[in-house]
């Protein structure tokens, strides 16, 4: 299906979309040894963090047996 375009009273700004530059933009610089290094270990880093706050925040969110044990117990007791 092709739309027509409304007329414009400038032909330059009717092709407009069609434009191609011949300038081509600069190639993008390499990151060099270093900045691979940096950007490595703060991925590491932020994974560690991660998986560290999960191993210690596990126990916290795991129920206690025992202590369901005593509650139990002691409203059975009539405390």
């Amino acid at each position: 299906m092709i739309r027509r375009r409304e007329p414009v009273p400038f032909a330059f700004v009717a092709e407009a979309d069609r434009f191609r530059s011949n300038v081509a933009p600069p190639p993008r610089e390499r990151a060099s040894f270093g900045q691979i290094a940096g950007r490595s270990l703060l991925g590491l880093t932020i994974v560690a963090g991660l998986v560290g706050s999960l191993v210690i925040g596990m126990p916290a969110l795991s129920l206690d047996d025992s202590a369901q044990q005593t509650q139990q117990s002691r409203a059975s007791e009539g405390r």
